[in-house]
């Protein structure tokens, strides 16, 4: 393990780099990234105390001096100086309520996806004891979405607007096509099962992170969340014969 191994937040200090909020660097040996927010980070490679970044950035160099318990860098691209930065090694504490706040932005988005996912459904469907679970459940969801943004407001974090959480967002990705199509209960009420398991699994990992970094209000809010998530799945459980014949009458066929 090297001295720079570790989680570093970067502060700007002068020169045409740009303001730096969230910036992070994450080193362990001889690899690295920059990273800014939800991004993907720019990766690049340590060699002593010197940064050089991967292509298509390569022409990108950090040089590092120790400063104040930290490092003080210099950006440089094709060896000219353009910019000064400071890094600050984040403890753990820090770095947990930093996983804390990414968890919770993805639950948010996630939510904000699922209710477009919902109101694509609600639209498709024409059983009345269906359609009145989907728009109770979507009340559940917007509700979901403002205790996860309230938990954002806690943290002094706002959404980021990421545009992926996982796996959920493929299935949710292919709802207007099957929109188009026939059989549109019985490919709802998979999507729908698969989603709320998915949600399910998010909230779950959420608890535990929350619980970690001592946020006990978090962690309630994933732990009734996630009862209501089960108990949608296992309404839908419930009706497969219904949402099979749906199915099957949809496309014309009886049995």
């Amino acid at each position: 393990m090297s001295n720079l191994d570790g989680v570093w937040r970067v502060e700007r200090v002068g020169g045409a780099l740009p303001p730096l909020p969230g910036c992070v660097k994450r080193i362990h040996g001889t690899r690295g990234t920059t990273e800014f927010g939800r991004a993907p980070g720019i990766a690049f490679e340590v060699r002593g105390l010197e940064l050089h970044y991967r292509p298509p950035f390569n022409v990108l160099v950090d040089q590092l001096e120790p400063a104040d318990g930290g490092y003080f860098g210099r950006a440089t691209i094709g060896g000219k100086e353009y910019g000064q930065f400071r890094m600050r090694r984040l403890n753990n504490m820090s770095q947990l309520n930093e996983q804390l706040i990414k968890h919770i932005d993805e639950a948010y988005a996630m939510e904000q996806n699922v209710l477009r996912m919902l109101d694509g459904m609600i639209s498709t469907t024409d059983d009345a004891e269906i359609l009145d679970a989907l728009e109770h459940h979507k009340v559940q969801t917007e509700r979901h979405s403002d205790r996860m943004k309230a938990r954002l407001d806690a943290h002094d974090a706002t959404p980021s607007g990421v545009k992926q959480v996982g796996g959920i967002l493929q299935a949710l990705a292919k709802m207007p096509l099957d929109m188009v199509r026939g059989e549109k209960a019985g490919r709802n009420a998979r999507d729908g099962f698969a989603t709320e398991h998915m949600e399910i699994a998010s909230y779950e990992l959420l608890r535990r992170i929350a619980e970690k970094a001592g946020d006990e209000e978090t962690a309630a809010a994933a732990k009734e969340i996630i009862a209501e998530e089960k108990a949608m799945a296992d309404l839908i459980a419930q009706n497969w014969d219904k949402f099979a014949e749906l199915s099957l009458r949809e496309e014309g066929v009886t049995v």
